[in-house]
């Protein structure tokens, strides 16, 4: 008997988040892409149904021992979901890698880079003689016992250790004895340690007593002789030594509170200036404090290893003529050259080995350069690279795995690809589809929804008035679909040229010159003022050293009258400060809320506490916030969910039984204004509360902002953690559009990152308020759209890397698709106009 195999996974009843109920079948062993306005419900359906429950049930196969000690997904909001693979998720934002970590040990190229040099690395005996690659010496690392990895030098004789695949690594054996494999070393700024010498201790002249928990340092001190009440310059020599080498001592010390009341301690521990930075470095745990102490080291290339983190004994040995420093120093795309010239050198009966190895490194190089990361380099710093840069190494290494049945779920993947790049994403997806796996991709590029083999569209708009399925089929069918957001974008119908804010043209221009900085070489650039500029070109073709390492703090460093960052030569500028809008997650927790993040909670909690009512109870506004104990349901601390620990199973997660999810003590909720409480003012969307405080401005203005800037949908209440890219760059916006912002320079890293074509045209509606409010906007971005809208556009490239750090063309976006001006921008902006029909004169 032949079982038919599903063609296709079944969702029923979804109520993830904003979904409402929906049913919907997700054809497998194929690409869909799933689309829709920001906010509308697309990760909702993506991540919070088909990987959570995908992976959640493959972890149900494995034993409870291991599945105790793997974190699991908590069951989803459906009723039931039919035959789903096994998935692996590729998230919007990949966690930013450590310090240790490199391109080549992140892709695991560098693995293999070890293995080659290990058995085809041309050696050096103790005395110094070259020892040319052989199979004896391949064949002796996998001796057993003394024997392994024992050669003998055939000129001198002398028996000695050959070098294995694990002494080249820099996270190991071959790691820099002075910098431990990290490439730099750190040591402490003198400078950094004393704030201000003009400053008295008590009002804060040692900086590294503002570190948490040293503030109590000062009093220590004036406990073991220190005047603290002085300017620290007028300090004895002795008064210095103890701020600044004194021995750590426990000390009976009385403290005075700010109400007259005195704490008596017996062993407090007095940590001098130096030892308050060296203890901090011990016990730090957040990226925030690891910041805040490092800011007083000065960090320097290691003079050991220079850099390489390798131990400089490892060098001697070469590949190709190359040792593997410099080989960890090429790009990607110039790995191919040293494989050719090294085969070439090798003996005939290295031959065979070399092929091996070498087509493993290629097949794991491959879909590096599919994704356009040929401008890399295997020593690239992981934390230095962007977010799309991280997402294509974490598909390129998905693929190299050649699973399949399995289920992928890709989150915005085209982040940070350049037009010419989302091709070669493209091609890979079709690569996952023909092992034999389903692919569902959560995107707005339209050319990647265009390429796909079904659509389904979740709308119609977002927050609550999304969450249902609008639309599917193949792109195809969605163009005819009336009901089809993106159908009209596949088609090329709407008008994508949207209404600008004129300004006076002043003719007023920043200028810079960036001498040599990554691949910048003698770069200058010209932003005119109060209009907008793109700024686009390849991955890695210099957009973020020229703009965010460069210009930004170039501004700020004129403006205080400080020197200028050492690789800008030259700058002319009118400009005096500089916002920087990022698509980073706005607060840390569930407790940051829309209300919280704005001024609206606070106005709220005053408007409560100056009831009657609140009075009467001596209710203050401490009273009106759940992040205090005086309003916040003492179940659940204010989180409005308690987390139960149900051993091994996943950790669940349950509205709390006390205040059902709404965070306050039910006293509190007894106080009304207009009828309402703070939980049902808490629980409003942007746009249901404007009516509702259309008689308190100071709450209004900030509504009305939000209304504005395309976040009438969130509710007041909202977790801002959970808001998409786009949506968190809006918000960080609501402090800017209420001032004269004449002279300030606004920089907008990919703002399009989440957001729909027609949320784009929203996007441009705020930008235009900013310069309507006299901004300068620089947009760095690959969305052709925001090029075609800008005032004014630079293009870097030609390509990313040693390829790139060249203006390629600067003017108004019509003139240079109008002109000759070659770029392969320019070549896809000019397809861009033809299919919108846009005129370009």
């Amino acid at each position: 008997m032949t079982v038919k195999q599903p063609t296709q996974i079944e969702v029923r009843g979804g109520n993830v988040n904003n979904l409402k109920n929906i049913n919907v079948d997700i054809p497998l062993n194929q690409f869909v892409a799933i689309s829709g306005p920001s906010g509308s419900g697309k990760s909702s359906l993506a991540m919070g149904i088909l990987y959570a429950e995908g992976s959640r049930r493959y972890l149900e196969a494995l034993s409870t021992y291991t599945r105790r000690r793997i974190t699991q997904n908590k069951r989803s909001q459906v009723q039931e979901v039919r035959h789903i693979p096994s998935a692996i998720a590729l998230r919007q934002r990949p966690s930013v890698p450590s310090e240790r970590s490199t391109v080549g040990s992140m892709s695991e190229i560098f693995n293999v880079v070890r293995l080659i040099f290990s058995r085809l690395g041309t050696t050096r005996c103790p005395n110094g003689h070259k020892i040319q690659p052989s199979l004896q010496i391949a064949q002796a690392m996998d001796l057993a016992g003394d024997k392994m990895g024992v050669i003998t030098c055939p000129t001198c004789q002398v028996e000695f250790m050959a070098k294995s695949a694990e002494d080249f690594a820099f996270n190991s054996a071959g790691a820099c004895p002075e910098c431990h494999g990290t490439g730099q070393i750190q040591t402490l700024d003198d400078r950094k340690i004393i704030a201000d010498e003009n400053l008295s201790i008590e009002d804060g002249a040692i900086a590294s007593w503002r570190l948490p928990g040293r503030n109590f340092m000062p009093t220590v001190a004036a406990h073991i002789g220190v005047r603290i009440d002085v300017p620290y310059k007028n300090l004895t020599a002795k008064e210095k030594e103890i701020v600044l080498h004194g021995k750590r001592n426990k000390y009976a010390v009385d403290f005075h509170t700010s109400t007259g009341r005195v704490f008596s301690t017996e062993n407090t521990l007095y940590e001098n200036a130096y030892d308050a930075v060296y203890e901090s470095l011990k016990s730090v745990k957040s990226d925030r404090a690891m910041a805040k102490v490092n800011s007083f080291f000065h960090f320097s290339t290691c003079p050991t290893c220079h850099g390489t983190r390798l131990n400089p004994e490892l060098l001697t040995q070469t590949v190709g003529g190359q040792n593997i420093a410099a080989v960890s120093d090429m790009t990607l795309g110039a790995l191919d050259t040293w494989v050719t010239a090294t085969k070439a050198d090798l003996p005939d009966e290295m031959q065979q080995m070399a092929t091996i190895l070498f087509k493993n490194l290629l097949e794991t190089l491959q879909p590096l350069l599919s994704l356009g990361l040929d401008y890399l380099t295997l020593s690239r710093n992981g934390n230095t690279l962007s977010t799309g840069e991280l997402q294509r190494i974490q598909l390129a290494r998905t693929l190299r795995t050649a699973t399949t049945g399995v289920l992928y779920v890709l989150d915005e993947p085209s982040i940070g690809l350049h037009p010419d790049n989302v091709e070669g994403l493209i091609h890979i997806f079709r690569q996952l589809v023909a092992q034999g796996n389903s692919l569902v991709v959560v995107d707005h590029e339209v050319n990647i929804i265009s390429q796909a083999d079904w659509v389904i569209e979740i709308g119609p708009a977002a927050g609550r008035k999304g969450g249902q399925v609008i639309a599917q089929g193949k792109p195809a069918d969605l163009v005819q679909d009336p009901q089809s957001l993106i159908g009209p974008y596949i088609a090329g119908r709407p008008n994508i040229l949207y209404p600008k804010v004129a300004t006076q043209a002043t003719g007023v221009r920043t200028t810079m010159t960036v001498g040599q900085y990554f691949n910048l070489r003698d770069v200058t650039i010209e932003i005119p003022d109060n209009q907008i500029t793109a700024v686009s070109g390849f991955s890695g073709a210099g957009k973020t050293s020229l703009i965010l390492d460069s210009l930004v703090p170039a501004i700020e460093a004129h403006h205080k009258h400080e020197q200028l960052p050492q690789q800008v030569t030259q700058l002319t500028t009118d400009l005096t400060s500089v916002v920087s809008i990022d698509a980073k997650p706005v607060g840390k927790n569930t407790r940051s809320t829309l209300a919280t993040y704005t001024n609206i909670m606070t106005n709220l909690r005053k408007l409560f506490a100056g009831l009657p009512e609140s009075q009467a109870h001596n209710y203050g506004i401490a009273h009106f916030s759940y992040n205090n104990k005086e309003g916040a349901c003492p179940n659940c601390g204010g989180l409005g969910s308690i987390i139960l620990d149900i051993q091994y199973l996943p950790d669940m997660e349950e509205v709390c039984p006390e205040c059902q999810g709404k965070r306050y003590k039910p006293a509190i909720e007894v106080i009304k204004w207009h009828g309402d409480s703070i939980v049902d003012l808490l629980a409003l969307s942007v746009e249901e509360a404007i009516p509702v405080f259309a008689d308190v401005p100071n709450i209004l203005k900030e509504l009305k902002i939000l209304k504005e800037i395309g976040l009438g949908y969130l509710h007041l209440g909202e977790s801002t953690p959970s808001l998409s890219g786009g949506e968190a760059q809006r918000l960080k916006l609501v402090t800017h559009l209420n001032k004269k912002r004449a002279g300030t320079l606004f920089v907008f890293d990919e703002p399009s990152v989440g957001l729909h074509p027609r949320d784009v045209e929203t996007l441009m509606g705020v930008i235009n308020q900013l310069k309507a409010k006299g901004a300068t906007v620089i947009m760095i971005t690959h969305d052709l759209d925001l090029m075609t809208n800008a005032d004014y556009l630079i293009d870097l490239g030609p390509k990313g890397g040693s390829q790139g750090g060249q203006v390629m063309a600067s003017g108004t976006p019509s003139e240079l698709v109008a002109s000759q001006t070659e770029s392969l921008t320019l070549s896809y902006l000019r397809a861009h106009f033809k299919k919108f029909q846009l005129n370009s004169h």
